[in-house]
C-alpha cells in the first residue's frame, strides 16, 4: 500500500496527522480501521450472497466484467473462438513490434559505435588551421 512512499515521507504524514488530530487521533485510527473492516465485510457477505444466488464459488477478483463472463459465461469452446480471429493479428503485431525493437537496438548500437569511432578519430587527427575568412586580404 505504501510502496511508493519512503520512511520520510510516511513519518511526515504521521507527525502531519498528530497536528491536525492531536489527541483525538487514536480515536480516528480506531474508526478508520473500523470502517475498512466493515467494508471487507460488506465485500464477503455481498460476493457470498452472489455465490449462493449463482449457484457457483465467485472470489471478488471474478466480479471484473470481463473476469465474470470469461469464467461464468462462455465455456473453453467458446473462448478460444473468440480469440481465434485475432490470434493471428496479435502474433504478425508481436513480430513486427519485435522487429521493430531489434532494427532500433541496432541504429542504437551503430550509433554507439559512430560516435565512439569519431571520438578517437579526431583525438588522433592532426589540428586543422582555421579556413580563411571571405573578404580577408592578408596583404594589407
Amino acid at each position: 500500500m505504501f510502496d511508493n512512499l519512503n520512511w520520510w515521507e510516511i513519518g511526515a504524514l504521521l507527525l502531519l496527522a498528530l497536528l491536525i488530530f492531536g489527541d483525538r487521533l487514536p480515536a480516528v485510527i480506531t474508526d478508520g480501521l473500523r470502517l475498512v473492516r466493515n467494508l471487507r465485510n460488506m465485500a464477503r457477505n455481498a460476493t457470498g450472497d452472489l455465490s449462493r444466488e449463482l449457484g457457483t464459488d465467485i472470489q471478488l477478483e471474478d466480479l471484473h466484467p470481463k473476469a465474470f463472463i470469461r469464467k461464468h459465461l462462455l465455456s473453453e469452446e467458446d473462448e478460444a473462438a473468440i480469440r481465434k480471429p485475432l490470434q493471428g493479428v496479435y502474433d504478425n503485431l508481436r513480430a513486427d513490434v519485435g522487429g521493430v525493437h531489434n532494427e532500433l537496438k541496432d541504429v542504437a548500437n551503430a550509433a554507439d559505435v559512430r560516435s565512439n569511432g569519431t571520438r578517437s578519430g579526431t583525438a588522433t587527427s592532426a589540428p586543422t588551421a582555421p579556413a580563411p575568412r571571405a573578404g580577408y586580404d592578408d596583404a594589407t
